[in-house]
């Protein structure tokens, strides 16, 4: 003969309460996600992670050119009509933004609103002047003093427009 130790509505409560538990205890495993940014041109939108932060903290300097040099994961193809459109989490905005091409800086001050447009073609020319026809951009969440986040962007320019 068998005896239940907890009825049926008992039971299901603790099958609940250690459901909720063993979810409270993989989440506080994960890291946090980083604030995103976000390309879009037309239709088109692509966005990306940080593939450098630190929380809101400075990343170490040994790391900045390390972080500046990685390949972008994301691609949107462009036409050199086309606008892009730059969207970033309030979190970056406030500290402020800037962007940079193929690892320079590319504007002297911090842009500090969430959401911005540029054209295509100011991206398509290397610094000797010749076309290019991708080039990795970058967005540097920066206090001015200190890099905080780099998220890294691929522009493809679309050969049939």
């Amino acid at each position: 003969m068998t005896v239940a130790f907890f009825s049926g509505s008992r039971r299901r409560a603790a099958v609940a309460l250690g459901a909720v538990s063993a979810g409270l205890l993989v989440l506080s495993a994960c890291d946090k996600p980083t604030p995103l940014a976000t390309l879009t041109v037309g239709t088109e939108s692509v966005h990306t992670e940080a593939a450098c932060y630190n929380d809101g903290n400075a990343i170490k300097e040994s790391q900045i050119q390390e972080c500046l040099n990685k390949k972008a994961e994301k691609t949107i193809t462009v036409s050199t009509d086309d606008k892009i459109r730059f969207g970033v989490d309030p979190k970056i905005a406030d500290n402020g933004w800037t962007i940079f091409l193929g690892g320079q800086q590319a504007e002297p001050e911090p842009y500090k609103k969430t959401y911005r447009t540029i054209p295509a073609s100011a991206f398509f020319s290397s610094q000797s002047g010749e076309a290019t026809d991708k080039t990795q951009v970058t967005i540097v969440e920066n206090t001015g003093k200190k890099l905080t986040g780099i998220w890294h962007f691929q522009l493809k320019k679309d050969t049939n427009s």
